[in-house]
């Protein structure tokens, strides 16, 4: 079985499962799974586990993620983006000064209701189905963090902004609450994820290129270490003895414990990621053992 992770460059009009299920055809096997769901039209970063990495994804969920964002002003639609009906069109009258103004109440720790038409389940039930039967969906705002927020190009009625954002931020729900901040609406025209975490766009691999880039140098030439989207943990070097402690869930020493409830790395004598570490203090600084890894002989 494979063990990694895949920084992919999934195209528009096709899902992010759509990729899950290209690369388990690929790599034969089953344990492969992805870090933020795209929506079908936006491209961009997926980051994707395979094998034990699939296990260490949550682990990408506080990463601060980066968007290109194409917003049209003037018009909303049904989904806050370009795959959904037009709801109203109004004429745009706004300024280059007024965005600018107005993009300034959206920076740092707002409250965002999320689209109608989104993920987030309502009552056991996602919030997309309930509104695609024709039923009302009131969601409840949530706190997301907008780091950074520049504008990349305007020529009004169309602007592109760069926004860097914590994990749960809707950008069409940005774009749908911008517009209505200036008065004329808007929605979002296109979606790019530049970043998540340590997975850039720039060394993404296009998801039409990836079988022959396996075909030509093998899965070792484009798959990343599982620990590479962790590298700014702790790292704990294990003996054989303290190895075989681990992998049966004993806490083992921790003379550089920073706090308590940090996470480490743990790496057996032979260099591979074994467990994941996290810092408890009882009678003394120790590491438990939150999630280990065996490997086939």
């Amino acid at each position: 079985m494979l063990h990694g992770f895949l920084n992919i460059a999934k195209p528009a009009d096709v899902t992010s499962h759509d990729v899950v299920n290209v690369i388990r055809r690929l790599a034969r096997q089953r344990r492969v799974g992805h870090a933020g769901t795209l929506d079908p039209l936006a491209c961009g970063v997926l980051a994707i586990g395979l094998g034990h990495a699939t296990r260490l994804i949550e682990y990408l969920a506080d990463t601060r993620k980066t968007y290109r964002a194409g917003i049209l002003l003037g018009r909303t639609t049904t989904t806050d983006d370009s795959a959904g009906d037009v709801l109203v069109e109004r004429p745009v009258t706004t300024d280059g000064s007024e965005i600018r103004a107005a993009l300034t109440h959206f920076s740092g720790a707002i409250a965002q209701v999320p689209p109608a038409y989104a993920a987030v389940h309502v009552a056991g039930t996602r919030a997309y189905v309930r509104a695609r039967r024709g039923e009302t969906v009131a969601l409840a705002p949530r706190q997301v963090t907008i780091h950074r927020l520049n504008i990349l190009e305007m020529d009004i009625p169309r602007l592109t902004l760069e926004v860097e954002c914590s994990t749960g931020t809707y950008v069409r729900a940005l774009a749908r609450d911008l517009g209505e901040a200036l008065g004329s609406g808007a929605h979002l025209e296109a979606l790019t994820r530049t970043q998540v975490g340590p997975f850039a766009l720039a060394d993404a691999i296009p998801l039409h290129a990836l079988a022959d880039r396996v075909a030509e140098s093998g899965w070792e030439a484009v798959l990343l270490p599982m620990e590479y989207p962790l590298r700014q943990w702790a790292t704990r070097q294990l003996s054989a003895e303290e190895t075989a402690q681990v992998l049966n869930g004993m806490r083992v020493t921790a003379p550089d414990v920073a706090r308590e409830g940090g996470f480490a790395r743990a790496y057996d004598p032979a260099g591979r990621l074994i467990a994941v570490l996290r810092a408890v203090n009882a009678a003394g600084p120790l590491w438990q053992p939150v999630k280990v890894f065996r490997y086939n002989p």
